[in-house]
């Protein structure tokens, strides 16, 4: 795929923001970068405005969301976003579907959401989950450090009689866990390297709580539950800058209909519901789900799944306060979360998920991976090496870098996740809804009398309502359609000047398939278009403008002459 720039990298923020100040002034009528937000340490949260200004304002035309790095060392996930913003832009001019999508929708993209926590994660050795600002803080424990100097955090193994684990003797480098019946030989206790921060209790250790615990997953306002629930949730709803302006944006910009969420890993495309079964959830919604979940999975190779359901291992106590049940279980928006990267199956041993996880598999696959990495990107792994530690003497520090091994693709896997996600965003934004006018006529039926029909319809994927979800909570808006006389006077004798015709399927909800007897068939049409009809008094030459509008399909307009 044709892009401007290479993306065989992870960019930090000077590279984000030289890029998107490049696109801003290289394409002025389709790309809009502005702050959504500034970041405790100065830095900007970018959210990039795709349209073309000159086919109408934004906010008239379908809108989708794309954003990346909720969480700060899931780098992929803004590459990906950024490569998306490339490929539209570098490719109007002659790619159809690129132009189709700038013509007539507004793409919104947030890039990176937190970009002092990516930047931390880019520049130091440490990994974090979203921030990096100090959150409900613990002493004590094995505090994660770079102890050697070459810029990774690695495992470090500490030889002990009370240790759970032994040297694999198959696989050279691995570990395995202690049998029952291990009575004499060399155990090790496995932590991440680092140093021993005093606490007060027995002799037993523990790896510290991480400082940087906030979780911005978890800080969004549907389904949030308090630190002792949750980990990371912040002190309340949105109590995070960059969460807030996410929401403050979605809801100042009422055109959007669907989002695609940006994290790793696992190769996985989740949609909602997340905090209840989706058999609760309107089956017309869970179908249309799937079915575009399905064009993720052929252009992506990842496995859908619902989250609650089959993702959730622990439905009791289900991780919430998400964004993407935000966007659907508060907005009825049909959104999706993308787990880029999925190094368990290159490695041989897929992950599994919900209720099939297997404890037993967890060995085999970290060896398995391990393996993979030393082949594949063997610039990321590290043998074995002693050291000698300040409190615990004698250890050995090895094994892989995680960030760009597990938690992301090595840089030479990166560029075909990112096109196989762009793949994907223009298939997903395209299903929108979209309003149309056709068949507008006029018919005389007496001298200055005239008969107007029009059909107001939506040839889109997803109906106006976006979801049965938005039809139950009372968030959906009626579909207005209108009829006006440019420049000269018009009665109306029969109809309404404005009229609200409520909501228009679209053909997701068409009922088609295999025949009885065989032969493919329309079983019958969703309610996707409807007839109008005035009878007006005006002057012959008169032109008559026919509208329709709807916050997420759009504006149409036809003109007829009398």
């Amino acid at each position: 795929m044709k892009t401007t720039f290479k993306y065989d990298h992870y960019f930090k923020y000077a590279e984000i923001e030289s890029n998107l100040n490049y696109f801003q002034q290289q394409y002025p009528d389709l790309v809009t970068v502005e702050t959504n937000c500034v970041t405790l340490e100065g830095r900007s949260q970018f959210v990039v405005t795709l349209t073309n200004k000159k086919t109408g304002d934004l906010l008239t035309k379908p809108g989708w969301y794309l954003d990346g790095n909720i969480h700060a060392g899931e780098v992929t996930s803004s590459i990906a976003a950024m490569h998306t913003i490339d490929y539209l832009l570098t490719n109007y001019a002659d790619d159809e579907k690129a132009k189709y999508l700038l013509d007539n929708m507004t793409i919104y993209v947030i890039p990176r959401v937190t970009p002092d926590g990516a930047e931390t994660y880019l520049t130091t050795p440490y990994t974090l989950r979203s921030a990096n600002r100090e959150y409900l803080p613990e002493k004590g424990g094995v505090d994660p450090q770079d102890l050697d100097g070459d810029g990774v955090i690695r495992m470090m193994r500490i030889p002990t009689p009370f240790g759970a684990w032994k040297k694999d003797p198959v696989n050279e480098g691995s570990m395995v866990k202690r049998d029952p019946g291990d009575y004499c030989g060399e155990f090790y206790d496995i932590y991440p390297e680092g140093y021993l921060e005093s606490y007060d209790g027995d002799e037993n250790l523990k790896t510290k709580k991480a400082t940087w615990g906030l979780d911005f997953n978890r800080n969004f306002p549907y389904g949030w539950f308090p630190d002792g629930r949750q980990s990371g949730a912040g002190k309340y709803p949105l109590s995070n800058p960059e969460t807030k302006a996410i929401v403050d944006f979605v809801l100042a910009h009422p055109n959007i209909g669907g989002a695609a969420i940006g994290h790793t890993s696992g190769g996985l495309l989740l949609y909602p519901p997340g905090t209840r079964k989706a058999s609760t959830a309107p089956s017309a919604d869970i179908a249309a789900f799937k079915e575009i979940a399905k064009m993720g999975q052929e252009e992506l190779g990842y496995l859908p799944m619902n989250i609650f359901d089959s993702f959730m291992s622990d439905q009791a106590n289900y991780d919430s306060g998400a964004l993407d049940d935000w966007f659907y279980q508060a907005q009825g928006i049909p959104a999706y979360t993308v787990e880029f990267w999925d190094l368990a199956t290159k490695a041989g041993v897929p992950m599994e998920w919900g209720e099939n996880r297997d404890p037993n598999k967890g060995i085999e696959r970290f060896t398995a991976c391990m393996k993979w990495v030393k082949e594949n990107a063997p610039q990321y792994y590290s043998d074995w090496k002693e050291y000698d530690h300040p409190t615990f003497g004698k250890v050995e520090i090895g094994g892989f870098n995680p960030k760009f091994t597990h938690q992301n693709p090595p840089e030479n896997f990166l560029l075909t996740e990112c096109e196989n996600d762009t793949r994907f965003n223009m298939r997903f934004a395209l299903a929108m809804p979209k309003l149309v006018i056709e068949n507008a006529k006029a018919k005389k039926v007496a001298e200055g009398i005239y008969e107007i029909s029009a059909i107001v319809g939506n040839p889109g994927y997803l109906p106006t309502n976006l979801t049965d979800e938005a039809v139950r909570m009372k968030l959906d808006k009626p579909v207005q359609a209108a009829i006006a006389a440019e420049g000269a006077e018009l009665e109306i004798l029969s109809g309404k000047a404005l009229e609200e015709i409520g909501n228009l399927s679209g053909y997701s909800r068409t009922a088609s398939g295999i025949h009885f007897y065989g032969n493919i068939s329309t079983f019958i049409n969703a309610p996707a278009k409807k007839k109008l009809s005035w009878i007006v008094k005006a002057e012959a030459g008169t032109a008559i403008t026919i509208s329709a509008c709807h916050a997420k399909a759009g504006q149409a307009k036809a003109v007829i002459t009398l």
